[in-house]
């Protein structure tokens, strides 16, 4: 007989392990299943952020951002460094050593927590009496688990690109852009969104001659034209060259090296590169769910519907993440996964507004916004740029600029984008002011700390009045 869960969790992503974790702090009997292994073949949760996502990228990025400051920024300093090396194996070990750390981490909070944790891959089955009998695929031995409740937290997956087979020798997704084992001469990247641009970064800082291909026409949509501009500008000033409009006919492996076969406004071109990411998206990890016999329904993206507490009509059956509507991002799966462990344990819930989930691309300079980030009707805009910021400028960080959102007829900030030094600190105190509610006034009547990068927000909200001290 298979023991009873009150809460079986598939997936230990972020969304997953915080939503075990959280139901566990409610005194429920919990177990987790992933199937993630380390390339060890050690089990290693954390999903796609952890072990090839959001954590080993911010170390690369780190990485390298350290080592092109030693080579590019000390003269100003009047620090002169000479004979600085790269060494990418030692730069990738201590990138898995975070990754390690973290993953050890979690399967220690479960224990802790008492959660029952399984490296294998649950299938689920339709409830029967209430109760959800999980399938568990496992290296040990096959086996079934029963939970009265079970949240769906499997991720997502890189988009595949028509016609370009990811080998991760040459072709690369994100897994394989993170193990590259020396900086490739020439790199092209098929895509301009997030995961694309870091990639892309780490890469161009380290000596790569970076090119990257972008099918879309606009760049960062998701910002006014001006401030995509400013990104835009900053980063082909420091070395990447970047073309939209661009639509990738093929690609020609020629000894060692790749040739890219595209057009752009019907004429065509060719790119020789020696290694090429492919980041053209991310989409729900949902196919191997049977989905019509679990009585769920797609969405539009080929994720889980759901309703604005991530259930999915099924009693007892929730979904979370990336695998559901909404920004696919590891915050916004931590909060879900806590939302619902809550409601399982019958707390109150808030539904999580979609529309106030900050985003960040951390680049140099770095990209965050939130809310609303155009111009429309009905809202005004208060801006200061980081050049009349005394702390930005001890930094060397004067470029880019804070951007508020402000209704007019009440004042409430509903948006904001940043770009400039530790735009994905500072972005989170918009996201703060914004939940409760807050207004221009309101921010500029608070006090902040001199000198601080801090205070730029400060100063936007007294533009949004036209009352800036300093612009």
């Amino acid at each position: 007989m298979s023991t009873l869960y009150d809460v079986a969790v598939i997936g230990a992503g972020p969304g997953g392990y915080v939503a075990a974790i959280r139901a566990a702090q409610h005194g429920l009997k919990v177990a987790c299943i992933d199937d993630y292994a380390s390339p060890q073949g050690e089990p290693s949760p954390g999903g796609t952020c952890l072990n090839v996502g959001c954590i080993p990228s911010k170390a690369l990025l780190q990485s390298s951002e350290l080592y092109h400051a030693l080579q590019h920024e000390g003269a100003a300093h009047g620090i002169s460094v000479s004979g600085a090396k790269l060494d990418v194996p030692a730069m990738l070990a201590r990138k898995n050593a975070i990754v390690t750390r973290l993953t050890q981490g979690i399967r220690l909070l479960f224990e802790r927590n008492r959660i029952a944790f399984f490296h294998g891959r649950a299938t689920p089955q339709r409830s029967q009496d209430g109760v959800w009998q999980l399938s568990l695929s496992q290296p040990a031995a096959p086996q079934t688990l029963q939970a009265r409740h079970v949240i769906l937290a499997m991720g997502s997956r890189p988009r595949a690109l028509p016609g370009v087979a990811v080998d991760n020798v040459s072709i690369l997704d994100n897994a394989g852009a993170l193990a590259l084992k020396s900086c490739p001469a020439r790199l092209g990247v098929i895509g301009a969104g997030v995961i694309g641009l870091e990639l892309g970064s780490v890469w161009q800082r380290l000596g790569a001659q970076v090119t990257l291909l972008e099918m879309a026409d606009a760049f960062l949509p998701a910002l006014e034209k001006r401030l995509s501009g400013e990104v835009r500008k900053a980063l082909t000033a420091g070395g990447m060259a970047m073309e939209f409009g661009v639509a990738l006919q093929r690609v020609e492996k020629r000894g060692k090296a790749l040739v890219l076969h595209w057009q752009q406004g019907g004429e065509d071109h060719q790119t020789t590169v020696d290694k090429l990411i492919v980041a053209v998206g991310r989409e729900p990890n949902s196919g191997e769910l049977d989905t019509e016999a679990l009585g769920l329904t797609k969405d539009a993206r080929g994720g889980i519907a759901v309703d604005e507490l991530c259930r999915t009509g099924q009693p007892g059956l929730w979904a979370i993440g990336d695998l559901v509507r909404g920004p696919m991002l590891a915050h916004k799966a931590m909060h879900e996964g806590i939302q619902v462990a809550d409601a399982i344990a019958g707390q109150p819930v808030v539904p999580i507004d979609l529309s106030a989930i900050p985003a960040v691309i951390y680049t140099d300079p770095e990209v965050a916004w939130v809310g609303i980030t155009q111009p429309a009707d009905g809202i005004k805009k208060g801006s200061a740029p980081f050049g009349a910021n005394g702390r930005a400028l001890a930094l060397g960080r004067d470029s880019g600029r804070c951007t508020l959102y402000v209704r007019e007829d009440t004042d409430r900030l509903v948006g904001a984008a940043i770009i400039g030094p530790q735009a994905s600190e500072l972005i989170n105190e918009i996201t703060m002011a914004m939940a409760f509610q807050a207004s221009a006034e309101d921010l500029s009547l608070t006090m902040h700390a001199h000198p601080t990068l801090s205070e730029v927000l400060h100063e936007a909200a007294l533009a949004a009045d036209k009352r800036a001290i300093h612009g």
